[in-house]
């Protein structure tokens, strides 16, 4: 960036600090303006004009209300209730059973961007379908029923110790980037001018962790780290897949607030990428910038401060509860210091209602019909949940042992070996569809082969919702019996004691177990308890732990006395679970009780255990011809700022990248039985894999796969399916080999710019079968090199079976300052039959070509290139073959 943007950055940075106690007039000039008409297509140009002549007709009041994201109904308008706070990371969240795909740092181990698309076009679907059971039941202004959606996260997973990376696609901007454009896509339709649901990729944009210090960190970056890393996907998810939101993030970035940043928010959103949408804030990231960050000195500065920089919708935690604050008094004191103006509101107020005539909330622009209900959760999304999950797995390791032979005796083992919360990971609907375990999924794959398994011990890792058939009504149906109560008028989340009820339910129904479907009831407000009576009737005699679960207040009633309290938990707290002797067969009385405000969140958690897992182990291995153990972590452990104090996991970060100290422990006992090992890992993020890689017969990367996951597995480890997934990180022996974790400097840190040996390389991945590259040929686009290049090669199945490859293409730059050591810059999954061949090809523009100057400006720098395209990374020891490329002059792009 020049000098004269840098001083001019810092003089609207003054400016706006001065905003915070200066009245508008003073600095009016740092007020944006509206999209001129020549910026907007014909549809958004209708859309621009409905909003603002629907918003001329409001008072100042009914305009403040909507600038939260719990936007209220205005009956006189006829603009019915909307919350923006609609979240499908991987699946869409409802209060019905949705489908349920891989975590996306799953996903992105496909490196197959038309299969993400078609994921992202499933949950955009299932948006749209919840949005309409939203409207027919009249819950509309729910979480979950808007048209809009709080995803894709794209940032930068740049550290392997961060919680939420998980979510991510990974610490490559390339791929980032293109997953990114294929979920929003997939999500938004064929005409980002008519979004069929609105995508918002997050955090904009230096955000990737620690967790715990999220609200108040002031994060330093380079200029070549922010344009090199942190925004290439931003871009190209805002500029070329056309994304209608963002939002912005906690953090502060060199000093300034992400959701009040000059250099994020009015240089590169509107200024230099010309982006037209709108911007949603964080949840409390607007509230961070006066009582967190004191950048602004109250709150009515800090709403100021976000507004003014382009903040449209703030996203605020408080609506979660019963009897929420006046949010609007914050910009009703802005408008009377003239921190902000009439016209400052009414712009964000157009973009936001220009979205919901777009998306088809409000009437006017759409003539689509309503996704019904029923198009939730079909036997063809579940099939592409399915496939989605296989396509994800990463060979790591195989010395022959995989695929499973049929009629093998396979020992099952591991803590995760029968579990289920595990598979659905992060940012997912607790209401997905049933999960199907490890244990599960061999039995379906396997019908021949003898699964024997041996239960672990308590584990960290424990805690799988009680499934129904292990529930009884009190009429002896699957399920418990629920019976809703509304809240007496004034009487929610009173500080005196409980809500204060009605003293009969308005709905008595079976429910599956613990799940709150008051959005479906129309009868039940949104201030209600709900209580579910039965029976727990234990598979099995033996020893299980079992636990109440959730983020709010509960009380839970086990075998006539009081079992456990749940007492305003905190978002992800671990369930403290008991441990009990129960008998196979007997009828455990059972009472839950909650008092919810819009749905509940609380749950029944279970897990069977062994007093004396060695014993289990010895036993099972003694006659098995294998052993599969299935370990690893869980989003429980690593996830977004959760109260998690454990060895190894500290506030949803880790503090290192070793497994649970008792998986080690199991895995050393079972090396010892001399049996093959097959190590099967569940998990979110890079841990440390250097004793299995010398140990283990076999290494299978699962991720967090989903609710078919298990069967995913056992169609891999049985050889139905071939795996050819990738490995979208860099795993790496210890952090000590790593930078501070608060440190955003790139230097060190993923395989661009990381000096030392990785245990696994990013790229890496096996298959059943063995492939071959043919000649790299590079052909010039008109213009020269710096214009673009046409790169060719062959691939071919040397093998004797059908497989799955991804041909990676990797650019070795000129030796200048900037440059990175190497950079993917292309990728292509190909299946392939035996003795098959087919041409691989990839157009590289400008921008694919250029790196990044130490002062933050994009070249095509002239000089020797390599380009290398094979099975993964140059000199990792897959298949590939390179070509040299010269340019002959540098050419700068724009930003």
């Amino acid at each position: 960036m020049t000098n004269k943007a840098s001083m001019a950055r810092i003089t609207r940075t003054l400016l706006l600090v001065s905003a915070a106690i200066l009245p508008a007039t003073v600095c009016a000039q740092t007020t944006l303006n509206a999209a001129p008409d020549a910026a907007l297509s014909p549809v958004r140009k209708k859309a621009r004009d409905m909003a603002a002549a629907l918003v001329a007709k409001m008072t100042i009041g009914e305009k403040l209300g909507q600038l939260v994201n719990v936007a209220p109904a205005i009956p006189r308008l006829d603009i019915p209730a909307y919350n923006w706070w609609t979240e499908s990371l991987h699946g869409a969240l409802g209060p019905v059973p949705t489908t349920n795909f891989p975590e996306p740092i799953g996903l992105a181990a496909t490196f197959d961007a038309p299969l993400v698309k078609n994921v992202a076009g499933v949950i955009s679907t299932e948006v749209r379908a919840l949005h309409t059971l939203g409207r027919e039941t009249g819950k509309l202004g729910r979480i979950g029923t808007g048209l809009d959606t709080w995803s894709p996260n794209i940032n930068i997973f740049r550290d392997p110790r961060w919680g939420r990376g998980q979510e991510t696609y990974g610490e490559d901007p390339y791929l980032t980037a293109r997953l990114g454009v294929a979920f929003i896509e997939g999500m938004q339709g064929p005409d980002p001018d008519l979004p069929r649901v609105i995508a918002t990729p997050k955090h904009f944009a230096v955000h990737s962790g620690p967790e715990p210090t999220r609200h108040e960190a002031n994060v330093f970056v380079s200029r070549h780290d922010i344009e090199d890393t942190y925004l290439p996907a931003f871009r190209a998810a805002l500029v070329e897949a056309k994304a209608g939101s963002v939002m912005c993030a906690y953090n502060r970035i060199d000093g300034q607030p992400a959701c009040a940043s000059d250099d994020l928010l009015k240089d590169h959103l509107r200024g230099a990428w010309d982006f037209q949408g709108y911007v949603v804030s964080d949840c409390d990231a607007v509230k961070d910038i006066s009582d967190n960050h004191h950048y602004a000195p109250d709150p009515a500065a800090g709403v100021a401060a976000a507004l003014r920089a382009g903040v449209d919708s703030e996203c605020h935690t408080a609506t979660l509860g019963p009897n929420p604050p006046d949010l609007t008094t914050r910009y009703r004191e802005a408008l009377d210091r003239h921190l902000i103006t009439e016209s400052d509101v009414d712009r964000a107020l157009i973009r936001l209602f220009s979205a919901r005539y777009r998306n088809g909330d409000l009437p006017g622009l759409r003539s689509d019909a309503p996704v019904p209900v029923s198009a939730i959760n079909t036997a063809g999304h579940q099939q592409l949940a399915l496939k989605a999950a296989e396509k994800s797995l990463v060979l790591l390791k195989n010395d022959g042992v995989l695929p499973l032979k049929p009629g093998v005796k396979i020992a099952l083992i591991g803590p995760l070996a029968d579990a289920t919360r595990v598979l659905r990971g992060n940012y997912s609907s607790p209401a997905s569809a049933p999960p199907i375990s490890v244990l599960d999924g061999l039995g379906r794959a396997m019908p021949g082969a003898t699964i024997l398994h041996a239960p672990a011990g308590a584990s960290i890792t424990d805690g799988d919702p009680v499934p129904t058939a292990v529930l009884r009504s009190e009429d002896g149906k699957e399920g418990l019996t629920a019976r809703y109560y509304n809240a007496l008028p004034d009487a929610a989340g009173k500080d005196d004691g409980p809500m204060k009820v009605e003293a009969q339910p308005v709905v008595t129904k079976v429910s599956a177990g613990l799940d709150d479907e008051s959005p479906t009831l129309p009868k039940v407000h949104e201030d209600h308890r709900v209580t579910w009576t039965g029976y727990f009737v234990p598979p099995v005699t033996g020893t299980y732990r079992l636990a109440l679960s959730g983020w709010r207040s509960g009380t839970m009633m086990f075998d006539g006395k009081p079992f456990a309290e749940l007492k305003d938990a905190a978002w992800g707290s671990i369930p403290k679970l008991q441990t009990l002797q129960l008998e196979g067969g007997r009828r455990y009385p059972i009472r839950v009780s909650t008092d919810a405000h819009g749905t509940a969140g609380v749950g029944i958690v279970w897990k069977r255990i062994s007093t004396d897992p060695r014993a289990e182990l010895q036993k099972a291995a003694a006659s098995a011809d294998v052993l599969v153990a299935v370990v690893g972590l869980t989003s429980d452990l690593e996830g977004e700022e959760a109260p998690v104090d454990a060895p190894g996991f500290k506030g949803g970060d880790k503090t290192d990248l070793q497994l649970p100290a008792d998986q080690r422990e199991l895995l050393r006992a079972a090396k010892a039985t001399g049996k093959p090992l097959i190590v099967v890992l569940m998990n979110g993020s890079p841990i440390d894999l250097s004793w299995e890689k010398d140990n283990a017969a076999a290494i299978v990367e699962a991720w967090y796969p989903g609710q078919s996951g298990g069967l995913a597995i056992a169609n891999v480890l049985s050889g139905k399916v071939d795996p050819g997934g990738r490995l979208p990180l860099t795993f790496y022996k210890s952090i000590d080999d790593l930078p501070p974790f608060d440190d955003y400097a790139m230097a060190g840190r993923t395989y661009r710019y990381f000096k030392g040996k990785p245990v696994y390389p990013f790229g890496a991945g096996m298959s059943y079968t063995s492939f071959s590259y043919g000649p790299v040929e590079v052909s010039p686009v008109a213009g020269g090199a710096e214009q673009g290049v046409r790169v060719t090669s062959e691939i071919r199945n040397t093998g004797s079976r059908a497989g799955d490859d991804v041909a990676q293409l990797y650019l070795d730059f000129p030796d200048a300052p900037g440059t990175p050591q190497i950079a993917l810059r292309g990728f292509r999954r190909v299946s392939l039959a035996p003795g098959e061949r087919r041409t691989v090809t990839f157009d590289l523009s400008p921008r694919d070509l250029s790196s990044v100057s130490p002062d933050g400006v994009h070249r095509v720098l002239a000089g020797n290139y390599r380009i290398s395209v094979g099975s993964g990374q140059p000199g990792t020891g897959g298949a590939g073959q390179s070509a040299a490329l010269t340019i002959d002059r540098t050419t700068n792009l724009p930003e």
